[in-house]
């Protein structure tokens, strides 16, 4: 009887008020990426429920493109949380005895997968219930930049950019002056929340010390910025300081490349003209040779001399042989006995 009453129950043909409820509101949990998200899952018990009790909690995921999947399973007394590789060894029961009511569980070191719905079923037959929790994983602010950008002179106009590195959206931010009189230009008010203030005509009351503050919904972070306004600097004489400068360094550098040329074309000319001189030098005659042909071109003046001017002749000729061209001491040359006749008179006649 029990039996069938039990099938009844289940099949939905018999009304009954089931006795096991889980206490825990649905709800949605924000949290930081990197902490521990705590799902609640309280449940009660009643003498008619008298079966094994089973705990099961499950994750649809945000994307809708897989299916629910288990992430961590009681039954018979033990627990089985090797279903989900994303969250393997991240998901606990925070309770040691489950049997008390309670289910609920922790995640760990959150990632900005863990974000979806997660849903928690109790059975002990009859009784079953169960319950969802959105969970939500944000990101803090941090690593925000502050920073000028534009000029900081008397006059111009300029931003004051507040950026922060990452951080979920939506993002809240704050401006304060820290230094001086701590009051923010009355121009500026109405940017105060905002992440960029525009300067106009900047004056040099506007100098000091200033914070920016970023928050969402899961934590904030600050920078600080020091903003000095001076007077406008001569930029005409800084243009043309910079041109003269580019100017002497172009005629310097034009200087370099003439002198390195003219040595080279100088060093060029003078190989050319040594080359051009040894060339045209005819070799040095033999001394030997040259004391020959003079002593041959004696030897032809003498033959067509008279025994009358030999004598001076060759003492003449042969002191003017030069001494570089002719080493041996020069020797009179034998020449054959010359015949004379002498003059005799015969018969009153002198005959020659």
């Amino acid at each position: 009887m029990a039996l069938l009453l039990r099938f009844l129950l289940l099949c939905g043909i018999v009304g009954f008020t089931r006795s096991l409820s889980i206490t825990t509101p649905e709800q949605m949990i924000e949290k930081a990426k990197g902490e521990t998200a705590y799902l609640p899952c309280k449940f009660t018990l009643s003498p008619e429920d008298q079966g094994p009790l089973d705990i099961e909690w499950l994750i649809s995921p945000a994307d809708n493109q897989k299916v629910d999947q288990v992430i961590i399973l009681y039954s018979g007394d033990k627990i089985y949380d090797d279903y989900y590789p994303d969250l393997k060894g991240r998901v606990h029961f925070t309770s040691n005895d489950l049997k008390s009511g309670d289910a609920s569980i922790n995640v760990t070191n959150l990632q900005l997968s863990d974000i979806g719905t997660y849903q928690c079923k109790v059975k002990k037959a009859p009784g079953v219930a169960n319950k969802k929790i959105q969970l939500v994983v944000l990101v803090k602010p941090s690593g925000t930049r502050c920073y000028v950008d534009g000029s900081e002179e008397i006059g111009s106009d300029f931003k004051l950019k507040c950026e922060p590195k990452e951080g979920s959206l939506p993002l809240q931010y704050e401006w304060q002056k820290l230094s001086d009189s701590q009051k923010m230009p009355t121009s500026w008010l109405a940017e105060m929340t905002l992440s960029v203030i525009s300067v106009k005509n900047a004056s040099s009351e506007y100098s000091g010390t200033y914070s920016c503050t970023v928050r969402n919904r899961v934590g904030s972070d600050q920078c600080l910025l020091r903003l000095n306004v001076v007077p406008p600097s001569n930029k005409a004489g800084l243009i043309a300081g910079a041109v003269i400068g580019t100017l002497l360094a172009l005629v310097l550098i034009g200087l370099i490349i003439f002198c390195c040329h003219k040595k080279r074309r100088e060093e060029k000319y003078e190989k050319e003209v040594h080359h051009d001189i040894r060339e045209d030098v005819p070799p040095p005659k033999s001394r030997t040779s040259t004391a020959r042909s003079y002593i041959g071109s004696n030897h032809s003046s003498l033959g067509s001399m008279s025994p009358s001017n030999m004598e001076g002749y060759s003492k003449t000729q042969y002191n003017q042989v030069p001494s570089e061209d002719f080493e041996r001491t020069p020797q009179s040359p034998t020449l054959p006995p010359a015949k004379f006749e002498y003059p005799y008179k015969t018969d009153g006649i002198t005959v020659v």
